[in-house]
């Protein structure tokens, strides 16, 4: 496992595969905002979010972080769902004033994350909170983490970028330290079988903002203050790493199941995320005859460590 240290205690950089949709004409913040959860029309330029597009059932299909630029907005997306995500909104393009541009094959993505990646703020001239973007070069930088780590994402159309004073990191470093601050992924923790609240990643919702497709859900299951379902970050006293969709039992009984599992070298025992059952969230639990424990994988509620 490469760049595992690195990554958790200085700082190291990883390729991603992410969709990117640009979205221009004077009509274009009207629709995203009319379009996903979160509040759009509010952004300034150099400022984003994160946000969730749902289905006219409040099920879940994609995630992205949009950014507000001068003259455009950027969505980034997972790679696996792009094509899905530009067809959803291509499809409610009527009479508006919005084209969209697939920049997926001609930008590329690079992440830089951990600890010291704070300092890199203030050097590339990034300021402004979570989401805030920039340009550099001929591209753009973010700030959005992968990992849950502090973290910096390029979109850049040359790998060129100046890595070279920083340890590169390899994929199963990435998704163990992902896993050990319990950040899901889309189409692998969650997907188009949740809806919105399930998924805990409440800060993709704005509750301050009109109409959206979807919204009807979501302010249904606000009002009623429950969920039968939900992710959980799971730790689980084992050295073996349980497949994708192990199943979790409350003694006797099926919970649920595992989305994604590592084994953490921090932690000296396996990190995962899962979808349980409500009611089984506060354990005790097993997954393959080992002692587990679990803990909602809640945006607002910080789940790094063992």
């Amino acid at each position: 496992m490469h760049g595992y240290e690195a990554l958790r205690t200085r700082a190291a950089y990883f390729p991603l595969d992410r969709g990117l949709i640009r979205v221009t004409g004077e009509d274009r913040v009207r629709l995203v905002h009319a379009m996903c959860t979160n509040h759009i029309e509010q952004l300034a330029p150099g400022q984003g979010v994160y946000a969730f597009f749902l289905n006219a059932q409040g099920r879940v299909l994609a995630d992205a972080n949009i950014f507000a630029l001068d003259d455009s907005l950027l969505i980034d997306t997972e790679g696996s769902v792009r094509a899905k995500l530009y067809e959803h909104i291509d499809r409610y393009i009527i009479a508006d004033d919005v084209t969209l541009e697939d920049l997926s094959e001609r930008m590329l993505t690079m992440a830089e994350e951990g600890p010291r990646t704070a300092d890199l703020f203030a050097k590339i001239g990034l300021e402004g909170g979570p989401f805030a973007i920039g340009r550099f070069g001929d591209g753009y930088v973010a700030r959005v983490s992968h990992t849950g780590l502090p973290g910096v994402r390029f979109y850049f159309p040359s790998w060129a970028l100046g890595f070279d004073d920083i340890e590169d990191a390899d994929e199963e470093a990435v998704e163990t330290v992902r896993l050990e601050n319990g950040r899901p992924l889309y189409g692998i923790d969650f997907g188009e079988g949740q809806i919105a609240h399930e998924t805990r990643q409440l800060h993709a919702l704005s509750f301050n903002k009109g109409c959206y497709l979807g919204q009807e859900i979501v302010e249904r299951v606000r009002s009623r203050a429950h969920v039968n379902r939900m992710l959980v970050k799971l730790t689980i006293e084992s050295q073996e790493t349980p497949a994708r969709g192990t199943k979790v039992l409350a003694g006797e009984k099926e919970a649920g199941e595992v989305t994604s599992a590592a084994l953490s070298p921090a932690c000296g025992k396996v990190v995962a995320l899962g979808m349980l059952r409500t009611e089984f969230a506060a354990g005790p639990l097993t997954v393959s005859g080992a002692p587990a424990s679990a803990v909602p994988a809640d945006s607002s509620a910080p789940t790094t460590g063992c």
